[in-house]
């Protein structure tokens, strides 16, 4: 049998799918896994787009890199999701979290190093997640992150654990890191249960067996993401720019400064901030996409994921195509660099929709703070960021070359519809004190450096006294909020709409229950609920229907209204024209203040 090319061989046993000869050329350990072939795929990304699955699992005992993400922007689990194949999403899933579990790991001795090096505090982190859509903004939840940091010690308190199951998570649960000669020290403190799981870093990584087997997904997991389209949103901040925030109506305008948490802060925008979402649909069944009856919910606008196009990366089928590889292209011509493939690829024809919006994301900057963002703060989010999607969308904004002063207080985007807004407070127990924190007598809330040294009683980094410990082992994978919020939402919006007394509303749709089967009493958050849509429908009703002068209140008997989809859409469509008006109307007073200003100056 010929062997492979002088160019590309892991690329090209790959696309024979000679999985026998590819573990033996990785054996050899002469050629690099992670090379890009000419058109930007590594060997696993090749593989997953041509659905080969033997060629996938001997990259990926070989530890290829799960996580990186092809030019087009699609991590290799979406890649995966594509084919249709659920012992596909099942193995690349697997290592994908086993490579972010062991990365996890190995960076966490390096973190604590940098934190060591600066002064210990605490701090809080108060996470408000808010939206402009009045009725989704109700059942958006708040959270405080507490930290403690001493010496090469860090323990990271919450009570939001994520989103599973098609509701919020609560629980009371600390994060525990103690830095040690041989590595690092990690425990997992479940004070509801009262069990802590620990880890000594040097052990779990010298286990890998062990964790590969820990992070298996369930097959409902695994049907969940194959029955639901594959969603991608992320922050583009290439573009972003920063300007200060001004206040005042007449005369001069002065630049906006705000106190939060006791400290003087210039108020920022960052404008030019793109959230992009797009959305693949090519590995839906027909009756899955038959499920949303062609038409748009209100789940998807919020969500974003309108069709506004659909794009297809196939011309014509040939005769010697296949499923995964519908244009027939030869491997000369896939590996040929001034080969031109022009609308041709390889995979499923992709199916996808994008759409992009601008935000503007607001910061609120000190220069009085006393806390480092880079010594300080920057080590923690990288830490939480590893294992929580929201924390790295925060990371990569901080990221950014950001005006002078440390971010009391951030606005940024997360998804179509939902901002987040984290503030630093109660730094050092300033503002409510804690047994477990002391500051120098006399100090105050202000002044660089004030509150420093700030004392931390080594006791928090202790496991409480009667709690079980588990020893090394985890209570659950992590996971992907963004995917888990994402997912059940589209999920959702996908419930088909029967008569009337079958549809669904807002708060069985954020709950998962089908109308006329509650088990318990309705919440009085659900008879809020229905207070809103009924207060809702009769104000579109007002709004709509004309009066002539001097008629009465009520009206003759109307056709039967509309569902409350088409009213809440209705309603989105009032949210944002009364939005643009109050733009339109700035704008006009900003012009206005510009002409008096120039009049004044004119006159003088």
């Amino acid at each position: 049998m010929a062997g492979p090319g002088p160019t590309f061989p892991l690329h090209r046993l790959v696309w024979a799918n000679r999985h026998r000869e590819l573990e033996a050329a990785l054996h050899s350990r002469q050629h690099d896994i992670e090379q890009e072939d000419p058109r930007g795929r590594t060997p696993l990304e090749l593989a997953v787009s041509l659905g080969n699955l033997e060629s996938v699992r001997v990259l990926l005992r070989h530890n290829a890199n799960v996580g990186k993400e092809s030019c087009q922007g699609w991590a290799v689990l979406q890649e995966a999701v594509s084919t249709g194949d659920p012992e596909m999403v099942q193995l690349v899933l697997q290592y994908r979290d086993y490579q972010r579990a062991t990365q996890r790991l190995a960076g966490i001795p390096e973190l604590l190093n940098k934190l060591r090096q600066a002064p210990d505090f605490y701090v809080e982190m108060k996470w408000e997640f808010t939206s402009w859509v009045p009725l989704v903004s109700k059942m958006c939840p708040s959270d405080v992150y507490r930290v403690w940091k001493r010496g090469e010690s860090l323990r990271v308190d919450t009570s939001l654990l994520g989103f599973e199951h098609m509701t919020w998570q609560r629980g009371r649960r600390s994060f525990i890191f103690k830095g040690q000669e041989e590595g690092a020290l990690v425990m997992e403190v479940d004070h509801d249960r009262q069990v802590v799981h620990t880890e000594t870093l040097a052990l779990a990584l010298h286990e890998p067996e062990a964790l590969l087997a820990a992070m298996r997904p369930s097959e409902e997991h695994v049907a969940s993401r194959l029955t639901s389209p594959i969603v991608s949103t992320h922050l583009d901040t290439r573009h972003v720019a920063f300007e200060r925030n001004k206040c005042g109506i007449w005369g001069w305008r002065s630049e906006k400064m705000e106190t939060v948490s006791g400290y003087e802060a210039k108020v920022y925008s960052a404008t030019n901030v793109e959230l992009v979402t797009r959305t693949r649909t090519e590995h839906l069944s027909d009756q899955d996409k038959s499920r949303s009856k062609g038409g748009k919910t209100p789940f998807q606008s919020f969500l974003g994921i309108a069709q506004q196009h659909s794009s297809h990366n196939g011309a014509s089928v040939q005769q010697a195509a296949s499923p995964t590889n519908p244009t027939a292209i030869s491997p000369d011509e896939y590996f040929d660099p001034n080969f031109s493939l022009e609308s041709r690829n390889i995979g499923r024809p992709i199916e996808m929709s994008r759409k992009v919006q601008r935000f503007k994301a607001t910061l609120w900057l000190s220069e009085e703070h006393p806390l480092s963002l880079g010594d300080q703060v920057t080590p923690i989010i990288d830490l939480m960021a590893i294992s929580n999607a929201h924390f790295a969308k925060l990371r990569d904004f901080i990221t950014l070359r950001l005006p002078p002063g440390f971010p009391v207080k951030i606005e940024i985007p997360l998804f179509h519809v939902l901002n987040a807004r984290i503030t630093f407070s109660n730094l050092c127990g300033c503002d409510e004190p804690l047994s477990s924190v002391c500051t120098p007598a006399g100090s105050a809330p202000t002044g660089a450096g004030s509150l420093f040294p700030c004392e931390v009683d080594p006791a928090v980094f202790e496991v409480p006294e009667g709690y079980s410990v588990l020893g090394a082992g985890r209570s659950e994978p992590p996971r992907d909020e963004d995917d888990d919020l994402l997912q059940f939402a589209i999920q959702q919006s996908l419930l088909e709409a029967g008569t009337e007394a079958e549809q669904v509303t807002v708060w069985e749709a954020l709950t998962n229950t089908r109308p006329g089967t509650h088990p318990a009493p309705r919440p009085a958050a659900y008879e809020e609920q229905l207070q809103l849509e009924r207060a809702l429908q009769e104000s579109l009703r007002m709004s709509t229907e004309p009066r002539a002068p001097g008629s009465p209140q009520r009206t003759p008997p109307a056709p039967a209204p509309p569902s409350f989809e088409e009213q809440l859409r209705l309603a989105l469509e009032l949210s944002s024209r009364e939005q643009e008006e109050r733009e339109r109307r700035g704008q006009q007073e900003e012009e206005d203040l510009q002409r008096i200003l120039r009049l004044s100056l004119t006159e003088h």
